[in-house]
């Protein structure tokens, strides 16, 4: 979303932009200097004191959900702009067309059409460093002495979305013997799958040890991100870092990063994408669209992007792994 507040600050130098979001996810918006405020849904006096705020325009970016909708309509601004996907389009002054098959940047521009912005290239890097979270982030990492370093986000929202902390330590030992190292991010959640990860003395674990924002500062500083499908993912991306990513049941034509930086490694299965307006339905198959992705295929993605980066020399490409 943040490429769309960045477009509106363009075409409106003058505006002033608050968000409101829920705790869980709110941190994101730290990193977007564009944005005013940030507001809270779930804490009852932020919520109350948006609605009291007079806005001249309001855009739920809400896919699916009613509560938003309502939300929208309850600030009586005169100009509501949100996603058409069920009844709350009633809500809104101008209801916009969504789509599965739309990449999700795309679909936010689309939120753009009744001010009149069109939509344009997003650069990148796009997010911003706050300094006091760089200056952590690169106290953490001394831990590694200047080594080249991946970053690995083994997280995920679901189970059926986790690729294994036993995989990830492989391809953590393949790196190692390219004289690459691993730092591990993540919520306390993953602390344990992090330990793992690094067991074998290939780098470190910082899962649990950082806020987003300095979570972002190590990544900006990584030649790489390896990641499923995640919020992890778009920071990096935002940041202009490159990614492999392992898609599952997520749709990878809405959510996948583009670009020669960054690979994609999705098996396709019949079944899959299998994730709805974010719910994933439970699996019969025990989630085979994750599982059946080698710690090879990660491993050759991820020396095939460090080589076209210059970050490995052009030998290392080519390289043929065999995963035990």
């Amino acid at each position: 979303m943040i490429p769309t507040i960045s477009a509106i600050k363009t075409a409106y130098p003058d505006a002033t932009i608050d968000v409101l979001a829920e705790k869980r996810n709110s941190a994101i918006f730290r990193l977007s200097p564009q944005i005013r405020r940030v507001f809270h849904y779930d804490r009852p006096a932020e919520l109350f004191r948006t609605l009291r705020t007079t806005y001249d325009v309001v855009i739920d970016t809400e896919q699916w959900h009613r509560l938003s909708a309502v939300v929208a309509r309850l600030t009586r601004a005169p100009v509501l702009i949100g996603f058409a996907t069920n009844e709350r389009a009633r809500l809104f002054t101008h209801p916009i067309a969504y789509s599965q098959d739309y990449y999700e940047i795309d679909s936010f521009f689309r939120l753009l059409a009744p001010l009149g912005i069109e939509q344009r290239e997003v650069s990148f890097p796009f997010l911003a460093i706050p300094r006091e979270a760089a200056e952590r982030g690169g106290a953490l990492l001394r831990e590694i002495k200047g080594k080249t370093f991946v970053t690995i986000f083994p997280g995920a929202s679901i189970p059926e979305r986790r690729w294994g902390a036993e995989r990830f330590g492989k391809v953590a030992e393949m790196l190692a013997a390219l004289g690459v190292a691993v730092v591990v991010v993540g919520g306390k959640e993953d602390e344990g799958q992090g330990e793992m990860i690094v067991a074998g003395g290939t780098g470190v674990n910082l899962a649990g040890r950082t806020s987003l924002s300095e979570t972002a500062a190590v990544i900006r500083k990584s030649a790489l991100l390896v990641s499923g499908d995640s919020g992890v993912l778009h920071i990096a991306v935002g940041l202009g870092v490159p990614t492999v990513s392992l898609f599952g049941p997520g749709r990878a034509k809405k959510w996948a990063p583009r670009g020669d930086r960054h690979l994609v490694i999705d098996k396709g299965l019949p079944c899959s994408p299998c994730t709805t307006f974010g719910t994933t339905p439970p699996c019969p198959i025990a989630a085979r669209c994750m599982n059946d992705i080698t710690a090879d295929e990660v491993c050759t993605a991820v020396t095939v992007l460090l080589t076209a980066t210059g970050v490995l020399p052009s030998c290392c490409g080519k390289n043929e792994w065999s995963e035990s």
